[in-house]
């Protein structure tokens, strides 16, 4: 069996292994508490019936996730140019990075609602601050690990600190740009998820996948509130595996990662 098959095979009899242990699991469970695991046929069962409401809770959820993920790439990038001029700037601004950074998204949550509002600005803005830190560090991680002897050619030429900026610089930070790409595609959908929780609004036509878990939480509707997980899952996935497409993208054709074939 060649290893390509193997490849795919592995996950499937894995996947096969999950939901047995899954249902036998379940078998073990007294009768009144069954309801707390409902077995894959009733959240798929669910997932159907609800089709709907997942569908518009995932549209309004992307969203959040579209915009507060795309904010912080942008607003990344910009800051990791700023950082990477000089050290004294990183050190200036570094540690208030890592203040932000520690705190939790859920203690500024009261904070961010009373400025913006509840709904989908709350929670592009807490989906921002849980995406913007992996971005803003592996890029300025890349803007400043340019081998040196570019640096020194680039400047025996004489050239500006713009050419060197987008000629070298921004070029060879790509891979640390898209490592961080690829760490925060998954926190997209996670952060306009937790956002929903802690800032969903049921205004205009509806909430997100967050606010919907509430709902279906309340009404003890275990079977929904899982179908209401998978389709985050899904999402994440979509996320993720966009983040990658865009990377094979940008740097198979040169870059020795995708040359090697070892993503």
């Amino acid at each position: 069996m060649s290893k390509k098959i193997l490849a795919y095979l592995l996950p499937v009899l894995t996947g096969i292994l999950f939901i047995a242990l899954w249902y036998g699991l379940r078998g073990m469970m007294a009768d009144d508490q069954k309801f707390l695991l409902p077995s894959p046929d009733q959240i798929l069962t669910a997932f159907i019936e609800n089709k709907d409401a997942l569908w518009n809770s995932a549209l309004n959820t992307t969203k959040g996730a579209l915009i507060g993920f795309f904010g912080a790439v942008a607003i990344s990038t910009l800051l990791a140019i700023v950082l990477s001029l000089s050290p004294l700037i990183r050190a200036s601004l570094y540690p208030y990075l890592m203040i932000l950074q520690m705190t939790p998204v859920i203690v500024l949550a009261p904070i961010i609602i009373q400025w913006a509002k509840p709904g989908l600005p709350s929670v592009s803005v807490i989906t921002f601050l849980i995406c913007f830190f992996p971005l803003v560090v592996n890029t300025t991680q890349g803007l400043i690990s340019v081998d040196r002897n570019w640096v020194d050619l680039f400047k025996m030429y004489r050239a500006s600190r713009r050419q060197e900026m987008f000629l070298l610089r921004l070029p060879a930070a790509l891979p640390y740009f898209f490592t961080g790409l690829r760490i925060a595609a998954p926190l997209g959908p996670i952060g306009a998820i937790v956002g929903g929780f802690t800032a969903g609004s049921s205004a205009g036509d509806g909430g997100g996948l967050g606010f919907q878990a509430i709902i279906y939480s309340s009404q003890l509707k275990m079977a929904a509130l899982f179908a209401t997980a998978l389709t985050g899952c899904l999402l994440g996935f979509i996320f993720v595996a966009a983040a990658v497409w865009l990377s094979w993208w940008s740097m198979h054709a040169w870059h020795d990662s995708f040359s090697r074939n070892d993503i």
